[in-house]
């Protein structure tokens, strides 16, 4: 799955992640984080763990495995960056990356606290679990 930019391929101990198919240079386009844009209210009551929060009245749940953004793992120390704009969701490389690059974006403090603080997987120098132990 994936397009001739990005790849979606099985990473160890992770499940699956987003690959670079091409070189990316600081600021390139790298994906789009889309699905279907519901309440941030109802998302607060979600059991998705694929929610990313436009403001405080909307959040993309890109739960659909179609959505390539979704693929794109945590690391304390991220390749990519994801910024609003337009009320879309897009992630863009916040270096140059190589071809066959796993691509990451920090997930942000409250979802790691939530979900990765005692399990986080992304072995970095900076990473926040390491840190706390």
């Amino acid at each position: 799955m994936g397009t001739d930019r990005v790849e979606v391929r099985e990473v160890r101990g992770k499940g699956k992640g987003l690959f670079s198919g091409v070189p990316f240079k600081s600021g390139d386009f790298v994906a789009e984080y889309s699905g279907m844009k519901i309440p941030t209210t109802e998302a607060n009551t979600s059991s998705s763990r694929y929610l990313f929060e436009i403001d405080d009245t909307w959040t993309i749940d890109g739960s659909d495995e179609s959505n390539l953004g979704r693929w794109v793992n945590h690391s304390c120390d991220p390749n990519c960056e994801a910024s609003i704009e337009q009320g879309r969701i897009i992630i863009r490389a916040a270096r140059s990356i190589k071809r066959g690059v796993e691509l990451t974006i920090d997930y942000d403090q409250e979802y790691f606290n939530e979900f990765l603080k005692e399990v986080c997987a992304c072995s970095t120098v900076r990473c926040r679990s390491r840190a706390a132990n």
